[in-house]
Formats: structure tokens, C-alpha cells, sequence
């Protein structure tokens, strides 16, 4: 029998149930009010005296309410037909819904039960399959689909009956199998899996080192983030969140997109809703949304859902990992999800933290962040969940809790400052302050010798430390003026803005300049540094000045020409022309 409880007492989001049986941490289950159940999840256990979060609003819920708890946690329900999908953080899909806002109660399935796949079987009868082994193939958009032995199945398995290739639909049995008791196992297209737990369905999960290629120069040059990396990207409001993560959706080397908006304004959402359809896939030269499912979770839906939405994603994301794919997860912004932590934690009177945060906050982001990550699957195929979060630290202070907990976990930290952005120095992330911890990898520093060459690292390394020095630079200028300092300070500053202007800045509405090849990355990298080694002749810091504005003119134009094409050619000849005219 179900167990039943009577509400005893509501905070906001926060019900208190008297319960009259067993209840599980996470567990699910619905309050009847005004003809509506409301879907809520346990958040603590106190003898008969239950603390759950409401995902709806409260709004008219009274003492005395009755609910009824389903025995299972928060779960996704997983199969073809989610790709290009809009849901909400519960995994209601958006499009099935009516009007403008959601109807509180109002729960829809989120996969087509009555479309029709093309089954393509992997297995033979009598083969040995565990968890997660893949028994046949559809596809959706373009991109392979794997069906799989049920994640919850326990030991090996024999496959008894699999169903010839033809046309099913997602609850028609596709194979059977025999467990070590001896049992019948049904199996169709669709899983089911808790969100809170990780999927631990591979064999190793060795450390991520694969180049993971977005074509952003400011983060593939300086600071790369590898497949199946973690990253985040904290700034103030209008420093470019948004359209940094909607470049790297677009151009990294992904298979399946997932964005996570959770607690995000509705204005930015439902521009993610309307530019992402828009997109053009450089890679497939079809639209963007083909592989991309969106969670939306806006901020003024109800608090407990925004915690909900980055779980849904994730566990999304694992499933595709299972299958062998590249994912890259975006979820924008983790600031709200940790304010939704906050409220509840409040609302349950714990002890708080820095800022009010939960005490627990350090290990709840490092949780999450950790089933990110490279993975090789029980059949020696590889998958991989890349996770870049954002982070919207209230006045722009990166000291407060959620940064600074989601630096000790992110490998790469890509800080985005609002004195670049008032100088239009897009994308503006702060080159000195960010890092990648993975370019001090062994692993990683054997992949780029092998695919790009043993140099590179150096002379990144080169490159940081020369925009550090023009920094310091800048400042003694701005103290002593520019005639105190000698002319070749003026000479290694404005060495430090070509780089700035030719690498670090990157046009986003321009075809050629919004996205660059590796190839190009490394002729441009090339070209700067020998620049850089190049000693010059100069009388004055305004001969400085207007000989390297004329430099950083043509390299810019180079940027905007198709490689290697006459024009860019053309260009280069300009700038050897250049460097001639004062070469020491």
C-alpha cells in the first residue's frame, strides 16, 4: 500500500506532511488541492514529520490537505524522440502545454508514445549483455540512438528473443532477455532513471585530454577546455554570458547539445527558444536545434524546479554519454540553482553558511560537477559529458560563495570583466585572471604534441606571460605618464595589445572571424610570437603607437579574410612589408 500524509504546515514552497507509513529521502509525491496535485519531492525525514519542496506554487493549499507518495525518487523518463525538444526543468514537454504560462498541476508526458522508429538490432540470441550494453540502433535527426539493457538491470544477461529490423514504436517489447534467476526481462525503447544519482554504467572514467575544439580563440589558445571537462564562466550582467555559451553550443565538436536555463529571466530564455532554432550547424549545415533539447526552468517558475532542472539535464546527458556520444552541457546560470538551495535550506532553518548558502554547498556543486567527465563505456567505446556552467555573482564580486566553490571544482575558469566589455573587447574574458588547469596535464601535453606540435604549450605560456607583463606596464604608464617610462616599456605594451586585439578578440557577427579552425588558431599564434621576438627601432612612444595600430589594422583584416585565400595572403605580405620597415 501507498503511503499517505496530511499536511500539517506550509511555508512558501516548503509543506510539512504527517506521514502514517515509510518514506524515503527523495521520494516523490503529490498534495491534492482545489482539484489540482501538485508534485513535491522529500527533502528530510523526522520520524512521522516530513519536509517537502513543492516544484508548483502553494497558492490556497490548507492544513489538512491529503498526499500520496509514489515510492520512486524524481526520475526522467528517457528514449528516442527527445532531441530538438523544449521541456521544463520536470521534464514536462513545454509544447505540449496550452496558453502563455504553466497551469499549476498540469504534468505532460515527454516522449511521443505513438511515433514509429527504425529498429536496426545490435545483439544475436544467446549473447551476454549487462547494464547499459547496447541491443539495437535508431536513429533520430541524423545522429545514432542506442537501445539499451535497462540501467537498473543487475549481473549478465541472456539475450533470449531480439526483434528483426523493422519499424516499433517506443513501448513495443524489442527483446527479451533472461536474467542469472532465470527470469523474463522485457525490454522496449524507453528508461526510466532518478536524477539525483549518477549513471555509473561504464568501465573507467579516466582523466579527460582530447582538445575539445569550440573555436573560440580566447579559450582553444589560451586556455583550452578538453572533451569531457568541466568549465564555468562567472560575470557581471551584460559582459556576455549568454552569447559566449551560444558560440561554444554552436561551433564546439559535440553530437548532443543540452542548455540547461534554470532560474534564467524569461526575456533571455525565450531568446534562447527563438535564436536557437535559427542556428546553422557549421558541421552538418542543418539547423542547430536538430541536436539540441532545451530545459527551461525561468525565474518565475516555482523556486524547488530550478534545482530540479539541472539534475534533469545532467541525467539526460549521461544517457546520451551511455550511448557513446560527445555531449555538451550548458546550464545557465548555477547562481539561481544555488539561491533555490538557499531558500530551502533557510525555510528548514539550518545552520547557513557564507552568504546564507547551505553549509553542504562546497560538496553539493562538486557532486554535480563530477558527473561531468570522459568515460570509456563496457564495450571499449568512449562517451563524454563536457559541462560549462555560468555564474551570475551578485555585483560582479567573484569572491562570493557560489564562484568560489565552483572553482574548486571547475578545471577551467573563464572570468568575463566588465572594464573589457565597457571597452567592446568581446568575448570579454579576462586572459590573466582565467585558467585551464588541463594544459598542465601530461596526458593533454602528449595529445597536443601528437595533433598540433610540441611548441604550443610553450608558447601559450609565452603569450599569458607577455599580456601579464603589458598589464603591469599599462599601469606604470598610467601612473608616470608616457613620457616616464622608456620607449621600449611603450614597445612590450603595445606587443601585449596585438595580441589582445589579434587573438583574444573575436568577432561574433563575422562568417569567417566568429569561428577558427585549429589550423588557423596555430598559423595566428605562429605569426604573433615571431612578431613578439622581433626587436624594433623607435625615437618616441608615438612612433610606438602608430606603427603598431597599423600592425593590429592588418592582422585584423587578416582575421576577416578565408584563410590562406589571395586576400589573406595578400595581407600577410602587407604585414612582412611592415615589420621590415623597423626591424632593428
Amino acid at each position: 500500500m501507498a503511503t499517505k500524509g496530511t499536511v500539517s504546515g506550509v511555508i512558501a514552497n516548503m509543506v510539512t506532511l504527517v506521514v502514517d507509513g515509510p518514506v524515503a529521502q527523495n521520494e516523490i509525491c503529490y498534495i491534492s488541492t482545489g482539484g489540482d496535485r501538485l508534485m513535491a519531492e522529500v527533502i528530510k525525514v523526522v520520524g512521522t514529520h516530513v519536509y517537502v519542496q513543492v516544484f508548483e506554487s502553494t497558492r490556497g493549499l490548507k492544513v489538512g490537505a491529503e498526499a500520496e507518495f509514489t515510492g520512486h525518487m524524481l526520475e526522467v523518463t528517457l528514449g528516442p524522440g527527445m532531441l530538438s525538444k523544449n521541456y521544463d526543468g520536470l521534464q514536462n514537454d513545454l509544447d505540449k502545454m496550452d496558453g502563455v504560462f504553466l497551469k499549476r498541476g498540469q504534468y505532460t508526458y515527454p516522449l511521443d508514445k505513438g511515433s514509429k522508429w527504425n529498429f536496426v538490432p545490435l545483439v544475436k540470441v544467446g549473447d551476454k549483455v549487462e547494464a547499459a550494453s547496447w541491443l539495437g540502433r535508431v536513429e533520430e535527426n541524423f545522429q545514432p540512438l542506442k537501445i539499451m539493457v535497462p540501467f537498473t538491470q543487475k549481473g549478465v544477461c541472456t539475450v533470449k528473443s531480439i526483434v528483426d529490423e523493422g519499424e516499433y514504436s517506443l513501448e513495443d517489447v524489442v527483446a527479451v532477455l533472461t536474467d542469472e534467476e532465470g527470469n523474463d526481462v522485457h525490454v522496449n525503447m524507453i528508461q526510466k532513471w532518478p536524477v539525483k544519482r549518477a549513471m555509473t554504467n561504464y568501465k573507467e572514467k579516466p582523466r579527460p585530454f582530447k582538445l575539445l575544439e569550440t573555436g573560440v580563440r580566447v579559450i582553444d589558445t589560451i586556455n583550452p577546455i578538453v572533451e569531457g571537462g568541466t568549465g564555468f564562466i562567472p560575470g557581471p550582467f551584460g559582459t556576455g554570458k549568454t552569447v559566449l555559451q551560444h558560440a561554444i553550443s554552436k561551433q564546439a565538436e559535440a553530437d548532443i547539445v543540452i542548455i540547461a536555463a534554470c532560474g534564467e529571466r524569461a526575456n533571455e530564455v525565450v531568446e534562447i527558444f527563438t535564436e536557437f532554432p535559427e542556428l546553422v550547424d557549421p558541421h552538418t549545415g542543418r539547423k542547430l536545434m536538430e541536436r539540441t533539447i532545451i530545459i527551461a526552468n525561468t525565474s518565475n517558475m516555482p523556486v524547488a524546479a530550478r534545482e530540479a532542472s539541472v539534475y534533469t539535464a545532467m541525467t539526460i546527458a549521461e544517457y546520451y554519454r551511455s550511448m557513446g556520444l560527445k555531449v555538451l552541457l550548458m546550464a545557465d546560470s548555477t547562481s539561481r540553482w544555488a539561491q533555490a538551495l538557499r531558500e530551502m535550506s533557510n525555510r528548514m532553518e539550518e545552520l547557513p553558511g557564507p552568504d546564507a548558502f547551505p553549509m553542504d554547498l562546497s560538496s553539493i556543486i562538486s557532486n554535480f560537477y563530477g558527473r561531468a567527465g570522459y568515460v570509456v563505456l563496457g564495450n571499449g567505446e568512449t562517451g563524454s559529458i563536457t559541462f560549462i556552467g555560468t555564474v551570475s555573482p551578485a555585483g560582479g564580486n567573484l569572491k562570493e560563495p557560489v564562484t568560489e566553490n565552483t572553482k574548486k571544482v571547475a578545471r577551467c575558469f573563464y572570468a568575463l570583466e566588465q572594464d573589457r566589455a565597457d571597452k567592446k573587447r568581446y568575448p570579454a574574458v579576462n586572459p590573466i585572471d582565467s585558467y585551464s588547469k588541463y594544459i598542465e596535464y601530461p596526458e593533454f601535453e602528449e595529445y597536443i604534441k601528437k595533433h598540433i606540435n610540441g611548441e604550443w604549450i610553450g608558447k601559450v605560456n609565452e603569450i599569458k606571460n607577455r599580456l601579464q607583463r603589458g598589464k603591469e606596464i599599462a599601469e606604470q604608464i598610467n601612473i608616470l605618464g608616457d613620457d616616464g617610462v622608456p620607449v621600449e616599456y611603450h614597445v612590450t605594451f603595445w606587443k601585449s595589445e596585438l595580441i589582445d586585439f589579434v587573438i583574444l578578440q573575436q568577432d561574433a557577427f563575422d562568417e569567417i572571424d566568429a569561428v577558427t579552425p585549429m589550423e588557423r588558431q596555430e598559423d595566428i599564434l605562429n605569426m604573433i610570437i615571431d612578431i613578439c621576438h622581433t626587436e624594433f627601432e623607435f625615437d618616441n612612444f608615438n612612433e610606438v603607437m602608430d606603427y603598431f595600430k597599423k600592425m593590429i589594422n592588418v592582422c585584423k583584416q587578416m582575421n576577416y579574410s578565408k584563410f590562406k585565400s589571395e586576400e589573406y595572403e595578400g595581407f600577410r605580405k602587407q604585414l612582412q612589408e611592415l615589420i621590415e620597415e623597423r626591424k632593428a
